[in-house]
């Protein structure tokens, strides 16, 4: 059977792709990872489009409509991809499409009409204070690279910050004096964050031996791996899961700290809208879901204050 390739009024659907990823870094300030996602996502799709087998297909035209969508959502289905991976690609289809309505390009979004997969609850996997406190006694201060693993746990759990931002912190963004660091967050927004004391006291000693990594060369970088580069992302996860081995405690990643660091900050008292401001959430609902954790603390200050409790 002969293979055809479902068009957007007469055009290819991802024909203005470059275009659009020069949207989405230049006038939406996604971060590198974040238009990666939306790139693969929709090359994902358009395989798919390109292997329709017209003999299989009844719906009787090459035009793409909502149709030819909802097929490739139920193609992810079938291969049991999550509801949370498949409104994520959606969300992208959606994106690609409202740019391309924007600019012109056709008339009518088909994503659109298709409705977002009901996505299940999934509560925020966090560390009690006990817990956290044992996962960074772990680490031992005997050599340049435990002050530097000591240093990012301290720093993940006492800002709250992405591990995206950790790598990218240099020198200059570092105000230890003030307890703050300046780091840019997704959409490319800069914010500060808080330090906490041990935090800062963390840095301060790997700061001191810092140059034990460099070996005589130059780096902007905070965090440095062996060899005296920029530490990555996966660096820090590796880094965590040998200590967590250590530990022999259940599997930590570094975004679990900074729920960790959100959760502690709300059972403590902290405002809902600080935590957001603190964690660089664009909505407040994004933080909400770590209210799940307080109630225990709502019923002991009531339980105190209330005078029938």
């Amino acid at each position: 059977m002969k293979l055809r390739y479902i068009s957007l009024g007469g055009v290819e659907p991802l024909r203005y792709l470059t275009e659009f990823i020069s949207y989405l870094e230049a006038e939406k300030n996604y971060s590198h990872y974040t238009v990666a996602g939306y790139k693969n996502d929709l090359l994902m799709c358009d395989d798919f489009l390109k292997q329709v087998d017209n003999g299989e297909m009844e719906l009787g035209k090459d035009e793409l409509d909502h149709l030819w969508l909802r097929r490739y959502l139920g193609e992810l289905q079938k291969k049991q991809y999550s509801r949370t991976t498949i409104a994520r690609k959606l969300a992208a289809l959606r994106t690609y499409f409202r740019f391309l309505c924007r600019e012109k390009y056709c008339q009518t979004n088909p994503a659109k009409a298709l409705h977002t997969p009901k996505l299940e609850m999934r509560l925020p996997k966090f560390l009690y204070p006990e817990e956290m406190t044992t996962l960074i006694d772990t680490t031992g201060t005997d050599n340049i690279l435990e002050l530097r693993d000591r240093a990012i746990l301290e720093s993940l759990y006492s800002s709250g910050m992405r591990v995206s931002e950790l790598v990218s912190l240099n020198i200059v963004d570092m105000e230890l004096e003030r307890g703050m660091a300046r780091v840019m967050g997704k959409g490319r927004k800069e914010r500060l964050i808080a330090l906490g004391s041990y935090a800062i006291s963390a840095i301060h000693a790997y700061l001191n031996a810092r140059n034990k990594l460099l070996q005589g060369k130059q780096e902007t970088a905070v965090f440095l791996n062996h060899r005296g580069k920029r530490i990555t992302d996966r660096g820090v996860r590796l880094l965590i899961h040998k200590i967590t081995q250590l530990q022999g405690s259940k599997h930590v990643s570094p975004h679990m700290l900074r729920h960790t660091f959100a959760t502690h900050m709300l059972n403590s008292g902290a405002d809902l809208r600080i935590v957001q401001e603190l964690l660089g959430h664009a909505s407040l609902s994004t933080t909400q879901i770590y209210t799940h954790v307080t109630k225990e603390r709502l019923k002991t200050v009531y339980n105190k204050a209330h005078p029938r409790a």
